[in-house]
């Protein structure tokens, strides 16, 4: 079994474990073709209800 060399320090140890927050960006929006509000991508808006020009629910409308 693999065993470490030498001691890892409390730097790269901390870099390593705070890497992911890197990554981390806010969802990118688009906007709706029916009513121009900002919404998820490949989500129905939830303002008017329409996803892809189709009414698939009812709005806060």
């Amino acid at each position: 079994m693999a065993n470490p060399k030498r001691k890892v320090s409390r730097s790269k140890r901390d870099m390593r474990r705070a890497h992911w927050m890197n990554s981390i960006t806010p969802p990118s929006l688009s906007d709706c073709t029916n009513c121009g509000e900002k919404k998820l991508p490949h989500h129905a808006c939830p303002k008017c209800g329409y996803y892809k020009g189709q009414k698939v629910f009812e709005g806060e409308e």
